[in-house]
């Protein structure tokens, strides 16, 4: 059971890493979702079965991609990842953006392996960039991370996401310790903006969606009443 009810968050790491194969299917079961989007459907198609909470991932060629699952104003990432054929996928080459992060990020600590976690003080521009290409990686998950942001640095970021979401008709502030995401766009550019908020963004941090979705009336609406030409 895989659930969207417990409080999400936007930004690198992903939620969930999950395998697939080409040509075969895999069933989750979620608590709660509204929708979800492959970054790449060219390889993996995701589908919410009808009348059901459960999610259908098929595997179409080897390769990565990213899915972004919504549900009850809180989002989630996964990691999709395909496998060639008979060959389970591997996962990505973390050493080099680790070492890297060390250097930036004096008194970082990281265990790898079946107990994985990931403890830092992000302090500067430096610091934070260095961890945004590790946390890329499969490297972490998000339930593996315990991170404390300097305030430049979430000034500094802030305004990375501002600058994102210039001419979409939304904004985004922090607030205590979370993000308020507010305005008035369509779904795709509420998507877009989600999208956004997980690439431009290290670390955990709460989101609240103010968004108000403006969806378009059916071609039918306001015709019903009508009864000739």
């Amino acid at each position: 059971m895989l659930t969207l009810s417990a409080p999400r968050a936007l930004a690198w790491p992903v939620d969930l890493l999950v395998p697939l194969e080409p040509g075969k299917e895999r069933f989750h079961k979620l608590s709660a979702v509204d929708w979800v989007e492959v970054e790449d459907p060219s390889i993996v198609t995701a589908e919410v079965l009808q009348g059901s909470n459960e999610l259908l991932l098929t595997g179409l060629k080897p390769g990565r991609t990213l899915l972004l699952l919504y549900a009850e104003g809180k989002f989630a990432v996964w990691r999709l990842v395909v496998g060639a054929p008979g060959k389970p996928p591997e996962r990505e080459p973390s050493a080099e953006p680790l070492a890297a992060a060390r250097k930036a990020c004096p008194g970082l600590k990281a265990t790898e392996g079946a107990e994985r976690s990931l403890t830092a003080l992000v302090k500067d521009a430096r610091c934070r960039e260095a961890l945004l290409a590790l946390l890329k990686t499969d490297a972490y998950l998000a339930r593996e991370l315990d991170l404390t942001f300097e305030l430049p640095v979430l000034q500094a970021q802030l305004a990375a996401l501002t600058g994102a979401l210039k001419g979409s008709g939304l904004t985004v502030s922090y607030h205590g310790a979370g993000a308020v995401l507010a305005g008035s766009t369509t779904p795709e550019g509420h998507r877009r903006a989600l999208w956004e908020l997980f690439r431009q963004s290290v670390g955990r941090v709460p989101l609240e969606d103010r968004v108000t979705v403006q969806r378009p009336e059916p071609p039918d609406a306001g015709r019903s009443g009508d009864s000739g030409p």
